[in-house]
């Protein structure tokens, strides 16, 4: 049997294991996701990221140790702008894809997974029929994501959009930004009566 320095010892190697796997995958999200902002920006298409990436970014502001990792990336556009996106994409070794109902732009060959995917929502629309309410028109916030700026979606859209779907990861993405502040009462205040009842459900679960 180990001995207690042992098992903490081991415990630590494989919390650096982890450690080091959560840094390699946010390093290949932060590439992927600068190599897409720069070809959107270079032609003047306006995006927002948009998701659980949203999320870290604006939690990793004001509270580090909060923030998780995600597996996508996830940009609202303009539906006008989707050809032009298309063409601007392939240029920089994306090819668009529609899949499940789904529009993905895949960095690299055809064989690479779709971890590589940035996934695209449009604005101003419902992501499915059954939402109470359509995606917010773009608006973005630029932030500073590992020494680049990109633009991002405001809190409250983002509230709006993870209360809008309401799946159970939009619910944790509510509850971590409540905790670390990012859901003031002039956020609150943007939401609609339902949107609203759905934040006090997040609130009243352990």
């Amino acid at each position: 049997m180990p001995t207690f320095t042992e098992f903490l010892n081991e415990a630590a190697r494989k919390g650096e294991a982890v450690n080091t796997l959560f840094e390699e995958r946010l390093y290949q999200l932060v590439g992927l996701l600068h190599r897409i902002a720069d070809t959107l920006t270079a032609s003047q298409i306006p995006y927002e990221v948009i998701g659980g990436l949203a999320v870290l970014i604006h939690v990793e502001e004001v509270s580090p140790e909060q923030s998780a990792l995600t597996r996508d990336v996830d940009l609202m556009v303009r539906r006008s702008d989707l050809e032009q996106i298309k063409e601007a994409a392939a240029l920089s070794g994306f090819r668009f894809r529609h899949a499940a109902g789904v529009d993905m732009l895949i960095y690299g060959d055809a064989d690479q997974p779709t971890r590589n995917a940035v996934h695209l929502v449009c604005s101003g629309e419902k992501v499915r029929p059954d939402y109470p309410a359509p995606t917010p028109q773009i608006a973005p916030q630029r932030k500073q994501v590992q020494g680049k700026e990109v633009m991002v979606i405001p809190v409250a859209d983002l509230v709006t959009m993870k209360l809008t779907s309401f799946r159970l990861k939009d619910q944790v993405h509510v509850k971590t930004l409540d905790a670390v502040g990012l859901i003031a009462p002039a956020v609150e205040n943007t939401l609609s009566p339902e949107l609203r009842a759905r934040l006090q459900r997040v609130r009243e679960t352990e």
